[in-house]
C-alpha cells in the first residue's frame, strides 16, 4: 500500500486546528510504518554514537576512516571499521534548510512539506531513554535555534515551529551554511546531526560539515522535486528563481532539456561526493515518491549492515 503524500503545511498560526489534524495524521503515519520495522529500542536512522568498543564488520562507502580497524583488515585483506557500543542518551541536532528553493512542488506536495514529515521520522525514531532532540531553522533571511529537549511535547512543539516558519521574501538566498555552522557554537558533547536540504545552490558548506564531523555523527536528507532533475517538454515557458529574484522566458527544447539534465545530474554528484566524503550517508527523499517506504528502506538497510557482527577467522 502507498503511503499518502505528507500533509501540506500552509497555515501560519501555531494554534490552527487544520495545522494540528495534519501534524496527527503525519505522526501516526511515521508511528505506523516505522513501528512495522524496528522492534525494541532504536538509537536513530544510524547507530548512535558512544565510546564503548564493539563488533567489527566490512567498511562500506560513507563510513569514517577513523573508525577503521587495521588489525582485522590486515587479517582478512578486506577493509573493516569497528562499531561502538552506542550512548544510553543521544543528542539530536537537526539542520533544517527553508530556503526558497524548498518552497516548491510539482506532484502532492512542496519540499518544505518533506522536510517536516523527515524531521518526524528523525524525532521518532531517535525518541525515548532521555534522548533529547534540537533544530536550527534556517531560510536564509533568518536562523531560528529550537533547543534540545526530550518528550513528545517538545516533538510536536518543534515541528509546529518548523512547519509554520515563514517563507523568506523573494531574492533572498539561502544559508545552509550558515545553518551548519551554528551547531558549532556553543559546543556540544557527542551526537548526532541531520542535515535536511535540496542541496541545490553552491557547495560552500563543505568545510562547515567537516568540521561538525570531527564531533558528531552526521547523516544528510535530500529533498527533491522531479523538475530539479529535468525540465518537462513543455515548449515555451516562464522561470523565476525566488533566491535571485530573477524571471527569464525560456523556449524548452531537446538540447536545453539535454543541459539541464546533465547540469542537474553533475551537481547531484557532486553534492553526494562532498556528503560521503563527510561521512554522512545519504537519505533521498521525493516528493513524486512514496517517502516513509523510503525512510524504512533506508533504516532497514542501515540497521542490518551495522547489526551484523563479522566474524573474524584466526590465521
Amino acid at each position: 500500500m502507498t503511503a499518502p503524500n505528507p500533509p501540506s503545511f500552509q497555515s501560519g498560526e501555531l494554534s490552527d486546528p487544520r495545522l494540528a489534524a495534519a501534524l496527527r495524521t503525519l505522526e501516526l503515519t511515521v508511528r505506523r510504518r516505522l513501528d512495522g520495522v524496528l522492534h525494541g529500542d532504536h538509537m536513530g536512522l544510524i547507530p548512535g554514537p558512544g565510546s564503548e568498543p564493539g563488533d567489527a564488520r566490512m567498511y562500506q562507502p560513507g563510513d569514517d576512516v577513523r573508525q577503521m580497524d587495521w588489525s582485522v583488515t590486515a587479517r582478512t585483506t578486506h577493509p573493516h571499521v569497528r562499531q561502538t557500543v552506542a550512548d544510553r542518551e543521544l543528542e539530536t541536532w537537526v539542520v533544517a534548510d527553508l530556503s526558497s528553493s524548498l518552497d516548491f512542488g510539482t506532484t502532492g506536495c512542496e519540499k518544505r512539506d518533506l522536510v517536516v514529515a523527515a524531521t518526524a521520522a528523525i524525532a521518532h525514531l531517535t525518541s525515548g531513554g532521555g534522548n533529547r532532540i534540537g533544530a536550527v531553522v534556517a531560510t536564509g533571511a533568518d536562523t531560528v535555534r529550537i533547543p534540545a529537549r526530550s518528550g513528545r511535547t517538545h516533538a510536536q512543539t518543534m515541528l509546529r515551529e518548523i512547519a509554520t516558519t515563514p517563507r523568506a521574501p523573494d531574492g533572498v538566498r539561502g544559508d545552509l551554511k550558515g545553518g551548519i555552522e551554528s551547531l558549532r557554537r556553543p559546543q556540544r558533547k557527542r551526537g548526532l546531526a541531520v542535515i535536511i536540504s535540496d542541496f541545490l545552490g553552491p557547495i560552500d558548506w563543505q568545510r562547515s560539515l567537516r568540521a561538525i564531523s570531527a564531533r558528531h555523527d552526521l547523516l544528510a536528507v535530500e529533498v527533491l522535486d522531479p523538475r530539479d532533475l529535468e525540465l518537462p517538454d513543455v515548449g515555451d515557458v516562464v522561470l523565476h528563481d525566488p533566491e535571485t529574484g530573477r524571471t527569464r522566458e525560456f523556449s524548452v527544447s531537446p538540447e536545453l532539456r539535454a543541459d539541464f539534465a546533465a547540469a542537474a545530474q553533475q551537481h547531484r554528484d557532486q553534492v553526494e561526493q562532498t556528503l560521503r566524503g563527510c561521512g554522512a550517508p545519504v537519505l533521498t527523499l521525493r516528493t513524486d515518491r512514496d517517502w516513509i517506504t523510503d525512510v524504512v528502506r533506508f533504516v532497514s538497510t542501515r540497521r542490518h549492515s551495522f547489526g551484523a557482527p563479522v566474524k573474524v577467522p584466526r590465521q
